[in-house]
């Protein structure tokens, strides 16, 4: 089996699969790259036996066949090239279990033990009983908005995912890990059949980063456990999480009547100067809103480390005072691109909802949600 493929190409093709692929693998076989060739296509997969990925490029071949190689030392090997073709060739060897590959360039030869490809796990068998259509671009977008507010925590799996929500009139995309909450909406993306589902956060960090400045659409289809995205040459499949998401509409505040508007550079600037001081357990910066006029404080009183600073803004409401982490508001503020803010409150124990005022199209709307930090 031989053939000849473009370096630069084979390169993109193994970075848009690599994600997935994990050095801490209970079966060592998914440790490799599964090659599979038809004639002038090749067929790219890996997989961690939760998520598998597959990717296709053109090659300049008349055979057929599959092998097994290993991931890190083969995509190292690639790396090294610039654009120019490679020969690819699998022969037999008593010594290595798949064989060998052969990589030869203008003027030299190399040789990459092979593991058995018929231990690679064949694709999980899928029977869609759902599917819609979404733009990369808008699925990037729901992506940037929600993930980095998704929980870690094991025993709360549903929380470690991002919520699908498609509705007749809208669609949701939701993440929250218990201290923040953010509820990414098109009102220009809707489904005849309400239908959701929990994606699990790492497999969509690798998408987020291929669906990036493309403007394909991508096809979802889905069961109760799995869900399969196609995009181009690409093919993602996961494993669905299971169970049921938690009410977040329930803890969005619906009377908000002290409304913060200000600079978003300004005030992330500022929060993260304040926060050098904070206590390193809570992280708690102080919001004292009086006039126009946001006062933040911060304080260690272990280490009599303390912050104190004022910022012009636009406020509207009564007097308050409220505290919120400083981790959780630099990392909301980071992910937003608008050039001004609103911050609405309703009362110290209650949570803070930020929204941009500019930077949306018009059929798109983002709210995140803070907890507030009891106590100083």
């Amino acid at each position: 089996m031989k053939f000849i493929v473009a370096s630069g190409e084979l390169q993109k093709a193994l970075n848009t699969v690599s994600g997935v692929i994990s050095s801490s693998q209970s079966r060592p076989i998914l440790e490799n790259y599964l090659f599979e060739l038809k004639v002038n296509n090749l067929k790219i997969t890996a997989s961690d036996g939760e998520t598998t990925l597959v990717t296709s490029l053109e090659v300049m071949s008349d055979d057929s066949g599959k092998f097994a190689v290993p991931a890190k030392i083969f995509q190292d090997f690639v790396k090294t090239y610039g654009e120019q073709p490679l020969t690819l060739s699998v022969k037999a060897a008593e010594d290595a279990n798949g064989g060998l590959l052969e990589i030869l360039d203008e003027k030299d030869n190399f040789a990459v033990a092979l593991d058995n490809a018929d231990d690679y796990p064949e694709l999980p068998e899928f029977d869609a009983s759902q599917s819609v259509t979404i733009s990369a671009g808008i699925l990037s977008e729901a992506l940037t908005n929600t993930l980095f507010a998704t929980s870690n925590d094991s025993l709360r799996p549903v929380m470690t995912g991002v919520l699908f929500q498609f509705k007749e009139d809208e669609t949701n995309f939701v993440s929250t890990d218990s201290h923040r909450l953010v509820v990414y909406k098109r009102s220009d993306l809707t489904n005849a059949e309400p239908v959701e589902f929990i994606m699990p956060k790492r497999p969509l960090g690798i998408f987020k980063n291929i669906l990036a400045n493309s403007t394909e659409d991508v096809i979802i289809e889905f069961n109760e456990n799995m869900a399969k995205f196609t995009f181009g040459k690409n093919t993602w499949i996961c494993r669905l999480i299971d169970g049921k998401y938690p009410n977040y509409s329930a803890v969005i505040p619906k009377e908000n009547p002290n409304v913060l508007t200000i600079n978003r550079g300004l005030l992330l600037s500022s929060i993260r100067r304040a926060s050098i001081m904070s206590n390193k357990s809570t992280n708690q910066v102080r919001f004292k809103l009086s006039g126009n006029i946001l006062h933040l404080h911060a304080e260690d009183t272990e280490f009599a480390n303390k912050a104190d600073m004022q910022i012009p803004c636009d406020y509207n409401g009564e007097d308050i005072n409220i505290g919120f982490s400083s981790k959780f508001l630099t990392e909301m503020l980071s992910v937003l691109v608008s050039e001004d803010i609103t911050m609405k409150m309703s009362q110290p124990n209650r949570p803070g909802i930020i929204e941009p005022v500019d930077g949306l199209e018009e059929k798109e709307h983002l709210l995140m949600l803070s907890m507030p930090v009891i106590g100083m």
